[in-house]
């Protein structure tokens, strides 16, 4: 594997908002597995939104393990920072940021997929009905205002540009730019910028007010697709195999749920959820809540998913390809989903194997 000199490596590590000291810490997977097991995991939330590890311990799917909300995310990269450094137990992003992360040599596996694309779940790259943006050519000059840089919005707008036949040149050209998401649609519509990335809950309630129309969608452009991934460190894996494999399991389970429950019923526990807890939130926006867009059975990770962007940043000159192993990257071994959510036979109290 080729060493990342060190101007290229304090350039990731930015991109991430890591520092070195922060990637070194819990790189080593120590101790064995045993009765002490941690049955309690710390994570980040969502303010607004279930997250499917929510779901999926409301529905009595993670057993006796239990969740520990620590506070809200404010992006998928701060979240599996904050995983790698042992400040939570799990931590999920768009993949290109997990092989990121994966090449600066952290700890970590992507362990089950939990957000992506499909008819009812996407990204939509949206510009004014009077706007003179029709095609990718038009982009040239023009903001495009998204959550964050580096991860989704941006690589999927790379793609768009680079499929549509732009230069290099003129994609460099194109300006993204970093927009809260709560404000994107407003910055739109006060033409503070000229494109808007636009999904989920937002996506659906700027759509209802009229007046904006889609220049291209990540599923128009990729199909269905899973697009980011939960992970865990490997000292965790390593250490904690049975609270693992339930959490991963009961994850899984969770998606299949929502995939075979009618919309209303998802919608109504979600809706619950978010008033039993107590977080002072608004939950009548997940009323526009489709799917959580999940393209395999409970969440398993191919591989190709991940793939997709390790080629991506190669191109792009983030990485080299060698800096990242594909099969090292992720484990489908603590996923005991195999068709329908249904878990198979009894946990394994082994340690991580990888590219399973």
């Amino acid at each position: 594997m080729t060493t990342l000199n060190a101007s290229t490596r304090r350039q990731f590590l930015t991109l991430l908002g890591l520092s070195a000291v922060a990637v070194s810490c819990g790189t080593t997977a120590t101790g064995a597995p045993g009765k002490d097991q941690t049955k309690t995991l710390r994570y980040q939330g969502w303010a607004g939104q279930v997250t499917l590890p929510e779901l999926a311990e409301d529905l009595g799917y993670l057993e006796d393990v239990k969740l520990k909300w620590v506070g809200n995310t404010i992006s998928g990269p701060q979240d599996i920072q904050s995983a790698a450094t042992g400040q939570i137990d799990f931590g999920g992003a768009f993949n290109g940021a997990v092989v990121k992360l994966a090449a600066n040599k952290a700890p970590i596996k992507a362990v089950i997929s939990y957000y992506g694309s499909d008819k009812g779940a996407y990204n939509g790259y949206y510009v004014l009905d009077d706007s003179p943006i029709r095609s990718a050519h038009d982009l040239v000059g023009k903001k495009v205002g998204m959550n964050t840089l580096g991860a989704h919005a941006e690589a999927l707008l790379d793609t768009y540009l680079e499929r549509s036949g732009l230069s290099q040149g003129q994609v460099g050209k194109v300006e993204p730019l970093v927009v809260p998401p709560v404000n994107t649609e407003q910055s739109l519509r006060k033409r503070q910028i000229e494109v808007a990335v636009l999904g989920g809950i937002l996506r659906d309630k700027a759509l209802a007010k009229g007046g904006i129309r889609p220049l291209f969608t990540d599923y128009q452009l990729l199909g269905a697709f899973s697009a980011g991934t939960y992970v865990m460190t490997d000292r965790f894996l390593a250490q904690n195999p049975d609270t693992a494999r339930t959490f991963v399991t009961g994850v899984g389970r969770a998606i299949e749920w929502s995939r075979s429950t009618p919309r209303k019923e998802v919608i109504a526990r979600m809706t619950d959820i978010v008033k039993k807890r107590g977080r002072n939130e608004e939950a009548d926006p997940l009323q526009y809540w489709k799917s959580f867009g999940v393209a395999e059975t409970a969440g398993r990770i191919t591989g190709k998913e991940l793939q997709l962007w390790i080629d991506w940043l190669a191109k792009r000159g983030d990485i080299q390809k060698d800096q990242v192993t594909l099969s090292e990257l992720y484990t489908n071994e603590f996923n005991a989903n195999r068709g329908g959510g249904a878990p198979s036979a009894s946990p394994s109290s082994s340690a991580a194997k990888s590219g399973s």
